[in-house]
């Protein structure tokens, strides 16, 4: 049942692919302007979970919904049209167009139709959003990686999404990077965006997460604040083992 307030709602999802069940039935709601942390140990379905949310994948069963309109059988492209916007645990950019037009694209294939001018001003205010307006003629090749992960989140932000979703965004990034990245999602959270994010970072969930839901092999262990579930007995569990639980 969809909760007041609720601007996705995940309704007994099961994936399969073959004899593995990557996701297994499983249920949750995320209220506008909340920060949502999808976590768990390797494997669990978390991505998988990201995937049918954004339209990569169909769920072989249930279904996902918007503002209580269906999207789970919708293309990725009318999802989102419908204000669902990702990024890529990989990134995944436009490496024979320039920065500035990569966001463009982002601008005009996103949840607001921009074009022309409309669409550049709309890619400059996003690249100076994330740090990168300096850089905005430059070709993908000059990034350093954390600049890369900004270029995507800027595209991504170009389009207005109401939904964010965030594939380890802070993955492989080193200390110094880190926290700056954590500082750039603590501002998207500051703004009221609705955040749904997958991340092994801890400190990243402790800091940014009002709710989480942590999954283990397909299925929903735990749901509640970071505090709650990282103190969980059965999710201490299913990331260090039973000796250590």
């Amino acid at each position: 049942m969809r909760q007041t307030g609720s601007v996705l709602s995940v309704n007994g999802v099961t994936k399969r692919f073959g004899g593995l069940v990557a996701v297994d039935n499983l249920s949750f709601d995320v209220a506008e302007h909340e920060v949502m942390g999808i976590i768990g140990p390797n494997g669990s379905g978390k991505t998988t979970m990201m995937n049918m949310i954004s339209g990569s994948f169909k769920p072989t069963a249930g279904a996902i919904s918007m503002k209580g309109a269906r999207i789970s059988d919708l293309p990725a492209q009318e999802i989102a049209r419908r204000g669902v916007g990702r990024t890529f645990q990989l990134v995944r950019l436009l490496p024979s167009l320039s920065v500035l037009e990569n966001v463009v694209a982002g601008a005009v294939f996103g949840h607001r139709k921009r074009w022309g001018r409309d669409a550049e001003d709309q890619a400059h205010r996003m690249l100076e959003r994330v740090g990168l307006e300096a850089m905005a003629y430059a070709p993908i090749s000059a990034l350093t990686y954390i600049d890369q992960k900004r270029l995507e989140l800027a595209r991504v932000l170009a389009g207005e999404p109401e939904i964010l979703l965030l594939d380890e965004w802070l993955a492989g990034l080193n200390p110094t990077e880190m926290e700056t990245g954590i500082e750039l999602i603590h501002d998207l959270r500051r703004e009221g965006r609705t955040i749904i994010l997958v991340e092994h970072v801890m400190d990243a969930i402790r800091s940014l997460c009002d709710r989480c839901v942590v999954m283990s092999s397909g299925a929903k262990i735990a749901e509640g604040t970071p505090e709650d579930v990282l103190s969980d007995r059965e999710v201490i569990r299913a990331y260090l083992g039973d000796d250590d639980a």
